[in-house]
């Protein structure tokens, strides 16, 4: 039977696509809530739609950006609340305003925290007020014709230093420069990324540390001032901007500084009144000191591996803690278990510059066994669209220790299969067989080697052969001559005999 509490919401517009789209959904299930789906007519078919009580079409490609429409099927379906998910306009202030006016209750935190840590370089200079070590931001956002202006700038900031979007994630926009040279080139790139996926142009320089470590905090927050942490994650394996790989605990940090970095997220947590889920992330120098980067204050895509490692289910948090509920957990309660490992599978080609491959799957295997986890929208059959992030599934694995995560996360991904579409299922292999990753060694530097010019790993060559003996064969068989079984039997050959 399913669970319905007192006070809970009874209709949820999911305003979002894709595999959390599909994650929201079965959360308003799990609670007895009715979940509203919307669509375009790229995603008729599509596994949210399917699995949702109601779905509403869209009017158009790029409406999931629209927050007017949004708002507008609402009202129409005549929901409680509105969960958007990640991405799209999940950091709109002006969507959750808008809801806001309506009575609609967005899923996360309100418009005047958005609006806060929406600004980057404010939300640093407001952390570093209250006695926080934190990254270098440029003084200020720059419009991407203000060439001159940035020059100046990075010339104080000194290179290497980092490009990033003034609005949305960490990933999109974010490109390292190591020379003045090269500056311009890449503000423009970056710039360009920020507008296509934030509808915001502008972006901002910080200091970059080399051989860093990136790690990430999750936390929840209730109405009522309680905000717990639930660990840290490791999201330094990094490429085409984005987290590829992550692991949780991060590997290579002492106890004492995992903990002097758990305070320091709820400490920033309770400055910005986080409500929800929220992630607080840092950069740790070579020097083992952490420095607060920025607040993402939404589910992450990196979440599974923290559900793994808690069996907490942060999907259904934020709906209960959205619907007025308290906390289930105090930070005594929370328990850390094992190691868990998320891998981040794309429509996407690493060997010709990440080129998206939208299309449609033909074969769709995933990995199985205890202790793997699959979050996808995807099935044999499914379509990857053309206008939308190239995020096709999600892979957690947990171990109770990391070696045996680690032999966990390569086999699953051995079994993981997808045809009709070019994804980055080999990179991964790579990157989770390499030394640095299998010591625990690596940094963010080594997302900069090129790792994809590496031989295979050795226990792929004998697949390798049996490929190629296979296609050989293949290929002299069907130009040499041969005579079919059914001709040789005997019941062929009696039936040619002539009578006597």
């Amino acid at each position: 039977m399913r669970e319905k509490r007192e006070g809970m919401f009874k209709k949820v517009l999911v305003a979002n696509r894709g595999e959390i789209a599909v994650r929201i959904v079965r959360a308003c299930c799990d609670l007895g809530i009715a979940a509203v789906a919307v669509y375009e007519p790229d995603d008729i078919g599509a596994l949210h739609v399917r699995l949702a009580n109601e779905a509403y079409a869209l009017s158009r490609p790029g409406s999931y950006r629209n927050p007017d429409e949004m708002l507008a099927v609402a009202r129409h379906a005549g929901v409680d609340a509105v969960h958007p998910g990640y991405g799209l306009i999940s950091e709109h202030p002006g969507f959750v305003r808008a809801c806001e006016d309506a009575g609609i209750v967005v899923i996360g935190p309100g418009s005047a925290v958005l609006e806060q840590v929406r600004n980057k370089i404010g939300a640093v200079a407001q952390v570093r007020a209250a006695g926080i070590a934190t990254t270098y931001p440029s003084s200020r956002a720059f419009a991407p014709d203000e060439g001159a202006a940035m020059l100046v700038e990075a010339d104080t900031i000194g290179f290497p230093l980092v490009v990033k979007a003034h609005a949305g994630g960490h990933g999109r926009g974010t490109h390292i420069v190591r020379d003045r040279d090269s500056l311009m080139s890449v503000v423009l790139r970056s710039s360009g990324a920020a507008q296509a996926f934030y509808g915001d142009a502008h972006i901002y320089l910080e200091a970059a540390m080399a051989t860093s470590r990136y790690i990430e905090v999750p936390v929840l927050g209730d109405n009522y001032g309680t905000i717990i942490h639930l660990g840290e994650r490791d999201g330094s394996i990094q490429r085409n901007t984005r987290k590829v790989i992550g692991e949780s605990p991060a590997p290579g940090i002492s106890q004492a500084q995992r903990e002097a970095i758990w305070q320091t997220a709820l400490h920033v947590a309770h400055i910005f009144g986080i409500r929800g889920a929220a992630t607080v992330e840092f950069v740790v120098d070579d020097a083992g000191q952490h420095h607060f980067t920025e607040i993402k204050p939404r589910i992450q895509v990196e979440h599974l591996a923290t559900e793994m490692i808690t069996r907490i289910d942060l999907v259904r948090e934020q709906l209960r803690i959205a619907a007025g509920e308290r906390l289930g957990y105090t930070q005594d309660q929370v328990r850390l278990s094992g190691v868990a490992m998320f891998c981040r599978i794309n429509a996407e080609d690493p060997w010709h510059g990440y080129l998206p491959s939208p299309g449609h799957i033909t074969s769709f295997r995933t990995p199985g066994g205890p202790n793997v986890r699959v979050d996808t929208y995807a099935y044999a059959g499914a379509t990857v669209p053309v206008h939308y992030d190239s995020l096709l599934a999600k892979l957690g694995v947990w171990g109770a220790t990391r070696e045996e995560c680690l032999n966990r996360v390569q086999r699953a991904l051995q079994e993981f299969q997808i045809s009709g579409v070019r994804t980055n299922l080999g990179l991964l292999r790579l990157i989770v067989n390499d030394e640095e990753f299998v010591t625990g060694t690596y940094t963010t530097e080594s997302s900069q080697r090129p790792l994809m010019d590496a031989p295979p790993p050795d226990d792929n060559l004998g697949d390798l052969a049996a490929v190629v003996a296979l296609a050989f064969l293949s290929r002299i068989q069907s130009a040499r001559p041969s005579t079919p079984p059914v001709f040789t039997g005997g019941w062929y050959r009696d039936s040619r005999k002539l009578p006597s």
